[in-house]
């Protein structure tokens, strides 16, 4: 059996069962294991610690898959680890209203760097790791076996990917490629593009936090940064928004936006499209003496690793110091972050410096994370990655 051996005391991690070893814990590799190939994992004096997936590449040397020394890393493993990812969804399938749903969430469902997205009658996969990677041609039938998917699409295109030493794959995998998926979120339709789109097609994460934004903007004059395809925008007029100003750097992004207000059958004159760097039309809105009574800010991810947190958190603090200054009195802001480097805890620190410098009174009054079909194993905090804050001025 090819093995991982630990350095002397650094397997307290893998005892408290989180399931990443980097490369630092590793004192020898023994057998020659192939990039995603199962592997033993053993402590300084070779007691069992775990089954494991090898990266060779990867700060992440190792992926755990199980801690049970009797389990064997085989197709009825993973078909247990699937069934038992999709009979979560199902028991808040229902009261969702969707036909759109994140199936399976990496590790947090015992399925280390696999992201499964259901949208309609079409599975959306993405592979981020080197042990998915490995049983890849696996993974698709027995997804198609057990959801009954009449089509497989593979998104493996993220950043990630070129960490563990994997080329980037966007392509049909089972039935053809849809030009585009309608969704359905409560009384709420979109298009999907799924090669084109962010992510999987959609932030399926946001799904909870663009009711949130409803709730919040009957009436209101909103602004919706970083707007993508127009989800936190279709929430605020169907909530009955006076008008909403929609800024993203992607025209493509938002003429598939426009398209998603007319499949709502919104006011066209109810919305302003801003094509421009979100940064650079705040403050030009700043300048100008715009002002607004709700703020969304939603941006992409500016640290996906503890490395780039410093450059991170000083974006973040701009962008909020701008969204701030553009509220009216007793406005609310409504701001996130989904950078896995970024702890909520810093993240409220930077919110917080932003007010400071932006010389407002402000305070929290509701904390908002992913929706529910984007669980966090209690074992993989990383898994915690989507913050938002509700902050009033």
């Amino acid at each position: 059996m090819k093995e991982v051996r630990l350095k002397r005391g650094r397997e307290k991690a893998v005892l408290r069962r989180h399931p990443w070893i980097f490369s630092g814990a590793v004192d020898e590799v023994r057998g020659e294991p192939a990039p995603g190939e199962t592997v033993r994992v053993v402590d300084a004096r070779g007691k069992f610690l775990a089954w494991g997936a090898y990266s060779p590449q990867s700060q992440i040397r190792v992926r755990i898959w199980s801690w049970d020394r009797e389990e064997e890393v085989d197709a009825d493993f993973l078909r247990c680890r699937l069934r038992s990812a999709l009979a979560l969804r199902d028991e808040f399938l229902r009261p969702l209203e969707t036909n759109a749903i994140r199936l399976v969430h990496g590790e947090s469902d015992g399925l280390p760097g696999l992201v499964v997205d259901r949208y309609e009658d079409t599975l959306v996969l993405q592979i981020l790791s080197t042990g998915a990677e490995f049983w890849r041609e696996t993974l698709v039938d027995l997804l198609q076996e057990l959801t009954g998917a009449a089509v497989v699409f593979e998104r493996s295109d993220a950043d990630l990917r070129e960490l563990e030493g994997l080329p980037q794959r966007v392509e049909p995998l089972r039935g053809d490629e849809p030009p585009l998926i309608e969704v359905r979120e409560g009384r709420l339709k979109f298009w999907v593009d799924l090669r084109r789109g962010h992510k999987t097609g959609f932030y399926l994460d946001q799904r909870a936090n663009r009711g949130q934004v409803g709730g919040l903007a009957g009436g209101l004059e909103v602004l919706d940064c970083f707007s993508y395809t127009g989800g936190f925008t279709a929430a605020a007029l169907a909530a009955g928004a006076r008008r909403v100003t929609a800024v993203d750097s992607s025209a493509e992004a938002l003429e598939l936006a426009r398209e998603n207000m007319k499949l709502n059958e919104f006011d066209p004159a109810s919305v302003e499209w801003v094509n421009g760097d979100a940064f650079q039309v705040l403050r030009q809105f700043r300048d100008s003496g715009r002002s607004f009574d709700l703020v969304v800010l939603d941006p992409p991810k500016f640290a996906p690793t503890t490395a780039q947190v410093q450059r991170a958190a000083r974006g973040y603090k701009d962008i909020n110091l701008l969204g701030l200054k553009l509220l009216r009195p007793g406005g609310t802001l409504v701001t996130f972050s989904c950078s896995g480097g970024v702890s909520e805890e810093l993240f409220q620190k930077i919110v917080a410096d932003a007010a400071l410098d932006s010389e407002v009174n402000a305070r929290l009054v509701q904390r908002l994370h992913q929706d529910r079909d984007h669980p966090v194993a209690l074992n993989f905090p990383e898994g915690a990655y989507l913050k938002g804050f509700v902050i009033q001025i």
